[in-house]
């Protein structure tokens, strides 16, 4: 039996427990950290600049910079995306991967356009993000199905007696 995937007003504010403002602030914030975090991770694959005995600042300030890089760069993609994505699932009200299409779009878009100053970069970016959100969001948002069995990591069955 297929499910509806439209929604009425009520439906949409009771479901989530964060406004749409509250959420796009977690995807910027996830962003920065992510982009801080593989910002130094870039930095160490790349070659400090020559310092003087004793000085590391020029290293230290080169690595800020790329983490800030970094930084700003996810967390405007993962806020643009996440706003977006509120944004038309409550104009549509729905809630299908055609959001998170639209705002991945958007934010590739207007993130990598603007950074590779080109229209077909910006296009490019848009439709690669796009693609994957939607590719991802198919999967209805899950790792596991839910068939009413409880996992333990150990055994709750008795083993039988060993002794004789």
């Amino acid at each position: 039996m297929a499910r509806s995937t439209r929604m009425d007003q009520s439906e949409l504010y009771i479901e989530d427990e964060d406004s749409p403002v509250m959420k796009t602030v977690k995807g910027a914030t996830t962003g920065l950290a992510a982009g801080a975090l593989w910002g130094t991770i870039v930095a160490t694959w790349h070659d400090v600049p020559r310092v003087e005995r004793h000085v590391a600042l020029p290293g230290l300030i080169r690595t800020l910079k790329m983490c800030g890089n970094y930084g700003l760069t996810f967390a405007a993609i993962g806020g643009l995306y996440i706003g977006v994505e509120q944004l038309v699932q409550k104009q549509r009200m729905k809630r299908d991967f055609i959001n998170g299409a639209v705002g991945a779009f958007v934010a590739g878009a207007s993130v990598y356009g603007l950074k590779g100053r080109s229209f077909q970069t910006a296009i490019s970016a848009g439709s690669c993000l796009a693609f994957t959100s939607a590719v991802l969001d198919i999967g209805d948002r899950s790792t596991r199905i839910d068939n009413g069995r409880e996992y333990y990591p150990y055994t709750t069955e008795k083993r039988p007696s060993t002794s004789t």
